[in-house]
């Protein structure tokens, strides 16, 4: 899978996890399905409250802003296509947290970490962690 993505999209991705070097910022990715160059591609990028209990160590999306991206989304032809969260921690590969929650539903998951940008695809296969696949980042 590749997902497009623009070189101020990817700024403002490190931009916003250079910002909180100490905690993981998150948000939601609205896009669209490029059919003819069998891509998805980001038209949005939706920055979220991080409500976990814990956000130096992980992230959850404020469930407003996950509802209201949704509405978002459909009113402009759009679709949450996935997430993105940072690793204050510099690795970014999905941890053994995110592949305890990751579930397989075709939603891209962005990490950024270390001055970098990765794309990830959970897959399950039965019970336990999720794995994932890369995404080649392809910019616009």
């Amino acid at each position: 899978m590749k997902l497009q993505i623009s070189s101020s999209q990817q700024q403002f991705l490190l931009d916003q996890a250079a910002s909180s070097p100490n905690t993981e910022v998150c948000g939601l990715l609205l896009g669209t399905i490029v059919d003819d160059v069998g891509a998805v591609r980001i038209a949005d990028l939706v920055p979220a409250a991080n409500v976990a209990a814990n956000p130096a160590r992980s992230f959850e999306i404020a469930p407003a802003t996950l509802l209201a991206s949704h509405r978002s989304a459909r009113a402009a032809g759009l679709r949450v296509i996935g997430h993105w969260h940072s690793h204050p921690n510099g690795s970014p590969r999905p941890s053994n947290r995110d592949a305890a929650r990751a579930t397989e539903n075709g939603q891209i998951w962005l990490i950024i970490a270390g001055g970098t940008i990765s794309g990830w695809l959970p897959h399950t296969i039965g019970a336990g962690p999720a794995g994932f696949a890369p995404v080649l980042l392809e910019q616009q």
